[in-house]
Parts: structure tokens; C-alpha cells; sequence
């Protein structure tokens, strides 16, 4: 590679690594060219940069951002590299399930995110998490929950009280609810 171009591929990188929120680092030896082609569609269509770069102008562009992370280990042998600048976790989850489907083909070696060097089992880890839809889901139902164990609770407490009871009376003639402490509502839930 001439001077210049491998200036140019530093500068490149180093916009790259700059924006990238999350960065995962994959031995790829022994994968084929329909399987490299394949991990590049679902990076494209999840929105992460995959792509092969050397080594020694990946360290320099690590330098040039003021990384103080030593990736000299990692940055050995053949090594792919997965980007994500929405989705820190997104990386991780297409080069681990990738993994998995080639064995022992593609390996991940670690990654850095937001700026902090990770290794292969936080990686892992990382991948594993349920995506961003799936925990607000989560959440959702989380917060659910509790009010539907209350309005049952509510609903129980009214009909152990007779107050649940459809009446024909006119609704002047209904009698008051009586007031709900937070005891009878605790003695309804445990029953």
C-alpha cells in the first residue's frame, strides 16, 4: 500500500472508530467467500459496518483517537471487524449468532465499547441480552403487573365486602364504598 492511500485508510478508520458506539473483533480464518458475503447482508440490514482492515492501520487509528486501551493481542492474525453507532449491543449479537452457526470458523477475539476494551466473554454476554423491543416489552410488563394485582385485589376485596354486587337500586340508592385500607388490600393479595 502506498504512503498515501494507507494515510487515507488511517483517516478513514479513524472517522469510523470515532462515530462507533461499540466495536467487536473477529478472527474470521476459515470462513468462505458465500459466508463472508452472507454476515455482510445482515450487517448492512441491522445497520453495522462489517469489513477486513490491517491490523497495524487499525492501531494507529485506535493511537490517533487517544485510545489508551492496548489492543496489540487482539489486532494478531486475521481479524474482521463489526461497528455499530446506534446499537452497542447490535454488533455483538450478529457476530456471536454468527459464530455459532460456523463453530469453529469465526471466533471473537473482544471488542471496545464506548471507548472501554472488552473481552471475548463480555462480548458474549453482551449478545445475549434481549434486544432493545424485547426490554421495553419487559418493562412494559413489569409495570403492568402490579396494577393488575391490585385491580384484582380490588375486585376480590369488593366482592368479599358485598360491594361488588350488581344492584338494581338506582344509583342514588347505591350505598358508599366503604374506604380500602392498604391492610384489607395486603390480607386479599396473600389469601
Amino acid at each position: 500500500m502506498a504512503a498515501q492511500s494507507k494515510l487515507d485508510a488511517v483517516k478513514q478508520l479513524t472517522e469510523k472508530l470515532k462515530d462507533a458506539k461499540a466495536m467487536v473483533l473477529v478472527d474470521y480464518k476459515g470462513i468462505n467467500v458465500n459466508e463472508d458475503t452472507m454476515l455482510r447482508r445482515k450487517a448492512r440490514e441491522t445497520g453495522i459496518d462489517y469489513f477486513v482492515a490491517k491490523n497495524r492501520l487499525v492501531k494507529i487509528a485506535l493511537q490517533e483517537l487517544g485510545v489508551e486501551a492496548n489492543f496489540d493481542d487482539l489486532l494478531e492474525g486475521t481479524t474482521s471487524f463489526a461497528l455499530g453507532y446506534e446499537d452497542g449491543i447490535a454488533p455483538s449479537k450478529l457476530v456471536y449468532d454468527f459464530g455459532k452457526t460456523l463453530k469453529d470458523k469465526f471466533e471473537i477475539k473482544g471488542g471496545m465499547i464506548e471507548g472501554v476494551r472488552v473481552d471475548a466473554s463480555t462480548i458474549e454476554a453482551l449478545a445475549k441480552l434481549p434486544s432493545r423491543e424485547e426490554m421495553l416489552g419487559q418493562v412494559a410488563y413489569g409495570l403492568m403487573s402490579p396494577i393488575r394485582m391490585l385491580a384484582v385485589a380490588l375486585s376480590n376485596l369488593s366482592e368479599q365486602k358485598g360491594v361488588g354486587e350488581i344492584s338494581t337500586e338506582s344509583v342514588e340508592e347505591t350505598p358508599v364504598v366503604e374506604e380500602v385500607t392498604v391492610e384489607d388490600v395486603v390480607e386479599v393479595v396473600t389469601e
